[in-house]
């Protein structure tokens, strides 16, 4: 028997290489062309943020360059829209977000925020529509609201107003507390009241007659208007426990300083 052992011959040829593909000249200038409009989309875009930002900042300065002298605080804008560089070319801006949580009104601390549509890029020119929220804590009422024969502070519950009021009443004077509903109108707000309790200085006398005469009454209004530009109207009120939120809305304002520097009135 042969103590020879088989061998194993292996083919160790290298495989010839598959044929390189080239680009039609056509695709590669697709591919050029592609690139360079990709490149020029990112341009677009990273001017288009800064022109944002700058004329963020540049309409804010300006608007808190135009408030009136009663009104202090700093204002935050943010602008809207698809692209702030056309919007511009076009001469309006979509919409434009005013912010001032810490807006100072005549000593009175209030949060501010407003909704602009159809926004000309000269402020002379009035803007399409107008939306506004207003929130006032419960001091900052006695500051700003005058109600018609109240006397002492305001107070705010849960969808009510309450203040104090006296009259005379077969020769005495007679003090009252008066719990009412607050409704928009238009330039006021109108407080209708819904309960009363009588205080001191009453003695023995039937003060049904105080309760009725309170009670019957027309709705007493109060003036809002004549702390808003002009063309800024009530469209709703809201009370709860300590806080009053006022809903604002106008039409074709102009918000230029000389506009802003003139409230409406109830007039």
């Amino acid at each position: 028997m042969s103590d020879e052992q088989p061998t194993l011959e292996l083919d160790v040829t290298e495989p010839e290489s598959a044929p390189r593909r080239r680009l039609s000249r056509g695709a590669r200038i697709a591919i050029i062309v592609g690139a360079s409009l990709v490149g020029v989309v990112a341009l677009l875009v990273v001017a288009d943020v800064i022109a944002r930002g700058v004329a963020e900042q540049r309409l804010a300065e300006e608007v808190q360059a135009n408030l009136p002298e009663t009104v202090e605080g700093d204002v935050d804008v943010t602008i809207g829209g698809f692209s702030v560089i056309g919007q511009y070319l076009s001469g309006t801006m979509e919409q434009v977000t005013l912010s001032a949580p810490e807006l100072v009104v005549e000593g009175a601390p209030l949060d501010v925020q407003v909704s602009l549509e159809g926004v000309p890029v000269d402020l002379a020119k009035p803007v399409d529509r107008l939306e506004a929220t207003i929130t006032a804590e419960q001091a900052a009422l006695d500051t700003l609201v005058d109600i018609p024969g109240a006397t002492g502070s305001i107070t705010l519950g849960d969808a009510t107003v309450g203040y104090e009021g006296a009259l005379e009443f077969l020769g005495r004077s007679i003090t009252f507390q008066v719990t009412a509903t607050p409704t928009a109108a238009g330039r006021e707000v109108l407080l209708q009241p819904v309960g009363v309790e009588i205080g001191a200085g009453g003695g023995s006398l039937d003060l049904s007659g105080v309760v009725d005469r309170v009670l019957g009454s027309d709705p007493i209004p109060v003036c809002v208007a004549e702390h808003l530009p002009e063309g800024v109207e009530v469209a709703a009120v809201a009370a709860a426990p300590g806080v009053l939120r006022v809903d604002l809305e106008g039409r074709d304002v102009v918000l230029d300083g000389a506009a802003l520097q003139q409230t409406g009135s109830c007039d």
